[in-house]
This record gives structure tokens, sequence and C-alpha cells, in this order.
């Protein structure tokens, strides 16, 4: 049987690699401490979970979703939720459209506006989907190096004018995986004047909009004014309301780029289950308590993971914002072998910087989830099986 050249050419998804590894080593009995896959472990609220079951018992609720864009009541939530959290109102018939969670529509977003040797520009590292949709649709991504002497930003300024100008898309993604970085309104402003010169649209994958620490609420691309002649946003109930395997989502903004993402979507999928978006709106238009103890959880953990590392001699950096640690691998280590290391001596499980892109060699990622731990105790361990089963040069 021939197999599609574009898919050979695909490595394997990182986290696919990792679910493997991680199988492996409990099926040889180790006692891991899995810091890799972001997949939430609190359960989602109680009350999102009573309106899909209300929802479920409706039979209208039993057929394909023929909404278009979404079902009309979550469209209206989601720019109620725009207007409360950020001051923006996107139009619900125009700017809104559903989505089958956040990954979905980055790559399906590609296959609607990129002709075969267009320009994507894609940060480095990345959430792999960038490069990979990229490469599915026929363009060619140019990367923008994250580095963290410019607080994880790419350099707008550093892209040659043949390559901009070439360009058709840019995906950025703050507050930012793997780095745990964030924007401020100024470097956002930066994009819309870049976006606007060069003729290009910009997706914001917003899927962490909501995990952010200190108390300091992050920003949306789309507070710029005219951001929206430029730009989509895109959000993710995934991680802010613990909704991983629901499968939904959203984006905002630029309504020509919205109509194109939905002809294409149209043509795949036949939308999300009718009782999911209602549960979207409870999610949506109730209270945030719930958005507000996770976060709470999330800082905790992170301080706890982070303390402990430093207090070991591991000079690691406290993330502003996302699910994810972000660490240096000591020196004579590449990433990959530091993170082979911590499996094979330690039974930590962590995530290679290289598997996001060039310039994620160097640093490993770890998780700030971690199924069944309840009090932290799992994360107070990492620091402890570190310092007993590595010799390491922290310096």
């Amino acid at each position: 049987m021939q197999i599609a050249d574009r898919l050979l050419q695909t490595p394997p998804y990182p986290f696919a690699e990792l679910a493997r590894l991680k199988a492996k080593v409990l099926a040889e009995g180790a006692d891991l401490i899995d810091l890799g896959i972001g997949d939430p472990d609190l359960p989602t609220p109680a009350h999102i979970v009573e309106a899909l079951r209300e929802a479920a018992r409706d039979p209208v609720t039993h057929q394909y979703d023929e909404t278009g864009k979404g079902l009309p009541e979550f469209r209206r939530a989601i720019v109620a939720w725009c207007r409360d959290r950020f001051g923006i109102e996107p139009d619900p018939d125009t700017e809104v459209l559903r989505l089958i969670g956040v990954k979905e529509g980055l790559a399906h977003l590609a296959w609607a506006v990129i002709n075969p040797n267009d320009v994507v520009l894609v940060p480095s590292p990345c959430y792999p989907v960038y490069r990979t949709a990229t490469n599915f649709a026929g363009g060619e991504y140019y990367e923008m190096p994250l580095l963290e002497g410019r607080d994880f930003l790419p350099d707008l300024r550093a892209i040659p004018d043949d390559v901009a100008d070439r360009a058709r898309l840019m995906f950025l993604n703050y507050p930012n995986m793997p780095t745990g970085a964030v924007a401020v309104e100024a470097f956002f402003e930066d994009v819309v004047e870049f976006a606007r010169a060069h003729d290009l649209l910009v997706c914001q994958d917003a899927a962490y909009q909501e995990i952010y620490f200190d108390q300091q609420p992050t920003v949306s691309l789309l507070q710029v004014p005219g951001a929206r002649d430029v730009a989509v946003e895109m959000h993710s109930l995934s991680k802010t309301y613990n909704m991983t395997g629901w499968r939904l989502g959203f984006a905002v903004g630029n309504a020509q780029a919205l109509d194109a993402l939905e002809k294409i979507k149209s043509n795949i999928d036949s939308g999300a289950w009718l009782a999911i978006q209602h549960a979207g709106v409870a999610a949506l238009t109730s209270s945030q308590e719930c958005v507000n103890g996770m976060r709470v959880i999330y800082q905790r953990r992170r301080d706890i993971l982070v303390d402990g590392l430093n207090a070991i001699g591991w000079k690691v950096p406290k993330p502003p914002a996302t699910l994810y640690v972000w660490a240096p691998v000591p020196r004579g280590y590449t990433s990959a072998d530091f993170a082979a290391a911590l499996l094979r001596d330690a039974s930590i499980l962590v995530t290679p910087g290289a598997a996001y892109g060039s310039h994620g060699e160097g640093y490993v990622r770890m998780s700030l989830t971690i199924q069944g731990d309840r009090k932290e105790e799992r994360l107070a361990e990492v620091a402890e099986r570190i310092k007993a089963n590595l010799q390491v040069d922290w310096s």
C-alpha cells in the first residue's frame, strides 16, 4: 500500500512518543513520575458536567450541528466572555467560530489560507502542529527564534524582507508553550503593524490564556486596535475548564479568515456535539471561581517544583503562566540525553526541548499536571530523586 509522501516526511508526534515511553517503563514496573504531557488532572467542574447531562437528555442534541459557525447560544456566550475578559465584542455571526479544540483549528487554518510554497512564520520552540500543518498544506515554514534574552518573544525586525513578503501566515502562542512566557500589549501592537505591512494573517494560539500566575492577567492580541483586520485568536476550553477530552474551543477575529476556515471544516467535520456546546455555554457564562481555584493549585505546584529544583542547585526560573516549567539542561547534555537520563536513572518523564524545534535544544519541559497527585507530594519528590540518582554539575 502506498503512503503519502507528506506523511512519510512527518516525524512522529512528540506526545505520542511520550505515551509509548510511558507505557514501556510502566510495564517494566517503574514508579514513574510523569511530567510529560500537559493533560489537566483536575476534574471538569461539576456545573459543566451537569449542563452536559441535561443537554444530552434533549433529543434535539442527538443530531448533526447544522448551525454553521456553531450553536448561536455558544457564540453569544463567547462574545460575552470576550467582552468581560478583554473589553472586546466580536460579531457573533461573522467573527466567532466554534472549533473541535484548538489543535484542529490550527491545522485546518493552514489549509484554508496557505498555497504551495507560501511561507509560514513559526516560532521556535513551538507546538509541533504549526510545522506539521504547514507541511501538510504544502507551505514552507520559517523559524522565528524564541530566546531567553528576549523574554521568548520573536524579533520581528530580524525576519528578512523577502521572507516576510512571501509569508501568508504567522503563528504565535502566548502564554507560550513550552517556555511559559507571556506577551505584553506593546509586542502585539508590533505584530499588528508587521502583519499590515506584509499582508499576512496572524493566528494567535491562546490555549493557555487563563492559566496565569501571581495575579497578573494576560492580554489578548485582539485588544490592539485594528487587530481583527489581520488576526484570529484561538481559545480552548480544555485547559481553562479541564475539558481536554471534550474537544471544544473557539476562534475569534478576522471574518474572512473564519469564513475560509468554516468552509474547510464543513467539508471535513460535522461540528461539535450540540450537548457539549451547551456545556461550553455553562463554562463561559457561570462564575469563574473554578478557574481562579485552578490557578491557585497550579501556582502552588509551580512553586513546589521550581523551589525544589533550585534547592538542589538547578537554576530554573518560575514561569509566569501555562502548565509547564522550561528548564535549561546541565552542561554536557543535549535535551534528549538529559531527558533519557532522568527517565533511566530517576524514573522521571520529561519532554526534551528539541521536540519543539531547533531553538528548544538545551531545555526540557516539565508539566505541572500529575494524575492522582492531590497534595503535590510527587512534585516535591522530583528534586529528591534527581539529587539522589544523578551526578550533575549544576554550575
